[in-house]
């Protein structure tokens, strides 16, 4: 087992390392000068969009909302939480600049996504919306065995960043704080992701516009409340995360410290990991949804970035920071990582501060394992038509228990490789259609302006 730890290891360290993280900062830098720097001049608006605008007599199956919600279920996940402490503690918190860059870049790509899966859905045999980077690469570029390539490796993300480590950080997180077995906790998750999972996109939806909202409020005020406690540590903070992105970090406690590249490679890939921005996974939500255009659900998918990596994400590591527990050791000698990191952080200053932690946890996990499904569900669909989604919910669910009780040392280098593989077909297809994002996204700036105009007049 410590041999295939190790070598996946070294496959996810060259794939992310000496390809993805340039190829993903390169195509995000690329469309924002394509865009003229769009995620700027439009983010205010399009986070007041994403919470105020609803397009119900529009062609779509799900609301904007609950669009926008569904995606965020499944990026405002573990990678908010122990996706940052993973990337901390082996990239030292020089990776949090990084996952801001990513972020940042991340959001012209993101918006790029979600037009062309709107512009370039279609109406699948059941009646129902499909579309994301498999129909745009087939339909906008002519390369269906390229989108084919997409849809496989992306349904076996969802099974690996989707599904197992989600359910395996929830397992770790119950068994902290109650000493429940995984197997119990394995068996409860699966239970419950069958019941919304066999409902399809309407039921996910409706789960992920409740369950997202109340999570994510519940985290941040816990957050926010440690940050005001060591308020006088928050300007440290910042001043380390961009001081060691160029400087790497030495050793403190149990921390080894890391390198400017290990802060690079791991800022980079648990960015894309908790906004997949570039990833391609988020434009499968976006196509689904009710919208008059495609430039008005890409504005709404555009504010998703923002909402995970720059506030999510930042709240996460300068509570890590500010309450000094990065290289301290748990009961059993072994260096805190991943969710029992971020759980030590709240409990050392919010007496059950890790039940906090736990029931984000909980709620995070789950609604990004069913918003993961609905993406394998339509890539499967796209590759082999409707007939075989009913093994493939039953397989899926079944891998949520796999999740619970498997290795925790595994499951991370698992989903990072499955997550660039699908990455790299999709930066093709974004890059191939451009000039269909420009021509698109011109024509849906010149609409705002008209909108504008008649609004005061």
């Amino acid at each position: 087992m410590d041999y295939l730890v190790d070598f996946l290891g070294r496959v996810d360290e060259i794939l992310w390392s000496r390809c993805l993280v340039f190829l993903l900062v390169g195509v995000g830098v690329y469309l924002t000068f394509q865009l003229k720097g769009m995620q700027l001049r439009y983010l205010v608006y399009s986070l007041k969009l994403a919470f105020t605008r609803q397009d119900d007599a529009a062609d779509g199956d799900i609301s904007q909302f609950q669009a926008l919600m569904t995606a965020l279920a499944a990026t405002i996940g573990i990678g908010s939480i122990a996706g940052v402490a993973t990337a901390i503690v082996a990239g030292g918190f020089g990776a949090i600049f990084w996952m801001w860059v990513i972020a940042a870049v991340g959001m012209a790509t993101k918006f790029a996504e979600a037009i062309l899966a709107v512009k370039f859905r279609v109406i699948d045999p059941r009646g129902k919306m499909a579309g994301g980077p498999m129909y745009y690469i087939a339909q906008g570029l002519g390369l269906k065995w390229l989108g084919g390539i997409f849809a496989i490796c992306c349904a076996l993300s969802a099974f690996a960043g989707g599904n197992l480590i989600q359910s395996n950080s929830i397992a770790a997180a119950v068994y902290d704080l109650t000493a429940l077995s995984p197997a119990w906790t394995g068996g409860i998750l699966t239970a419950l992701t069958a019941i919304v999972v066999l409902g399809g996109i309407q039921s996910i939806g409706k789960v992920s516009s409740y369950l997202v909202p109340i999570m994510a409020l519940l985290y941040i005020s816990g957050g926010i409340c440690i940050l005001c406690c060591r308020f006088e540590a928050i300007g440290a903070g910042l001043l380390t995360m961009v001081q060691t992105a160029f400087t790497g970090q030495a050793a403190c406690g149990g921390f080894l410290g890391a390198s400017v590249m290990a802060a690079i490679q791991l800022g980079v890939s648990r960015g894309v990991s908790s906004n997949e921005a570039g990833l391609g996974s988020a434009p499968i939500a976006a196509a689904a949804a009710k919208t008059d255009v495609p430039g008005r659900q890409a504005l709404i998918s555009m504010s998703g970035v923002f909402m995970s990596s720059m506030v999510m994400c930042t709240i996460t590591a300068l509570v890590i920071y500010v309450t000094g527990v990065l290289g301290t050791s748990g009961p059993d000698g072994r260096v805190l990582n991943g969710a029992t990191l971020v759980m030590e952080a709240f409990r050392s200053v919010i007496p059950g501060g890790d039940a906090i932690v736990t029931i984000g946890l909980i709620l995070f996990g789950y609604t990004t394992i069913v918003g993961w499904a609905y993406y394998g569900e339509k890539c499967l669909e796209f590759l082999s038509g409707s007939k075989i989604l009913p093994l493939y919910r039953i397989l899926f669910c079944s891998f949520v228990y796999f999740g619970a009780v498997m290795r925790f040392e595994l499951v991370w280098p698992i989903a990072d490789i499955m997550n660039g593989l699908m990455a790299i077909p999709n930066l093709i297809g974004l890059i191939g259609l451009s000039s269909v994002v420009v021509v698109e996204s011109r024509s849906f700036f010149s609409l705002l302006e008209r909108e504008k105009i008649i609004r005061s007049s």
